[in-house]
């Protein structure tokens, strides 16, 4: 392994370093993924369970590949996703996510997709929930190399504060060096809606009741492109909801 990063680097630079350093020599390089031409890879990612979970990927999609990924980061003290994509002429890579944490959650999302082909298309919807003085966190970046005309790409980013100590990080980028491309990006951090709330324990919901519910609303659409059962992903982030809310 190289040496440990600092803040100083912009991929890290709201990381938990004591706890990346608590697991740094131990950290192998990134899983390798291909996907070859005209095939498609669908995979759901859950935590691991423990306290720190760090996943690395890279990723590349030959000519006219599919890859769908959903993923939920929900580790206790630190949660990072590391998620490196080259995309070949025509493929389409899709990627959702959930940050849910509490208490002084550390929870990051990190990629970085290049198209570096025509034609290829990309997706990321990331979603974060927030309690406590948990921060969570989504740098991503876009990279459209020379030729790679008439890419695709979009990334969403949506964030929930439940506490005034919680913080919500994003930075989409984009690198654009092809004519002809559609790219767009947007981020916003907001609180539960009152009126909602009120309306929900008009019909009889108690306060925990009704922002769990609304928390599942805000989450849960991120599953439903999932190909066979979702009731796993979908169970587990009702649980980490439920947790926080």
């Amino acid at each position: 392994m190289t040496a440990l990063p600092t803040r100083k680097l912009e991929a890290f630079r709201y990381a938990d370093i004591d706890a990346l350093a608590s697991v740094w020599t131990s950290l192998a390089q990134p899983e390798r993924v291909e996907v070859a031409a005209q095939q498609k890879l669908q995979q759901i990612w859950l935590p691991n369970g423990e306290e720190i979970d760090i996943r690395r990927i890279e990723m590349t999609l030959e000519a006219g590949a599919i890859a769908r990924i959903f993923a939920l980061n929900n580790a206790a003290r630190y949660g990072r996703i590391e998620l490196d994509v080259t995309l070949h002429e025509d493929a389409d890579f899709s990627f959702n996510a959930a940050n849910i944490g509490g208490h002084s959650a550390t929870l990051e999302v990190v990629t970085t997709i290049r198209h570096i082909e025509p034609h290829a298309t990309s997706r990321q919807t990331v979603r974060s929930v927030l309690g406590g003085k948990a921060v969570g966190s989504y740098l991503g970046k876009v990279a459209v190399a020379r030729g790679a005309d008439g890419t695709d790409s979009v990334q969403s980013v949506k964030a929930m504060l439940l506490d005034r100590g919680a913080t919500a990080n994003a930075k989409p980028e984009l690198e654009i060096y092809a004519d002809d491309v559609k790219c767009a990006h947007g981020a916003t951090v907001g609180e539960l809606d009152r009126d909602q709330l009120f309306y929900a324990a008009a019909r009889g919901l108690d306060l925990a009741s009704a922002r769990a519910l609304l928390l599942e609303g805000f989450v849960g659409g991120l599953w439903d492109e999932i190909d066979g059962d979702n009731e796993g992903i979908a169970e587990a982030a009702r649980a980490a909801l439920k947790a926080i809310a």
